[in-house]
């Protein structure tokens, strides 16, 4: 796995980064305009390929009551 991995990582950041970069910027857009302030600058700081991103995005940003956003 370490061999394939270091043979391979260029592509493996590329593909890193067009997983992480839609999540962390729909995160952080929807973390500004509800005013989570600590939301923000926890997901601005910290990189965990978009896991916590996602948590906020689909649990911690609900408010009670809100429907399931329409894409």
């Amino acid at each position: 796995m370490a061999e394939l991995l270091a043979k391979n990582l260029v592509l493996f950041v590329i593909l890193s980064a067009l997983w992480t970069i839609p999540w962390k910027g729909w995160a952080l857009w929807r973390s500004a305009r509800r005013g989570d302030r600590g939301w923000f600058v926890l997901l601005l700081i910290i990189n965990t390929l978009a896991i916590i991103e996602i948590l906020y995005i689909f649990i911690f940003s609900k408010e009670k009551g809100e429907v399931k956003e329409q894409f």
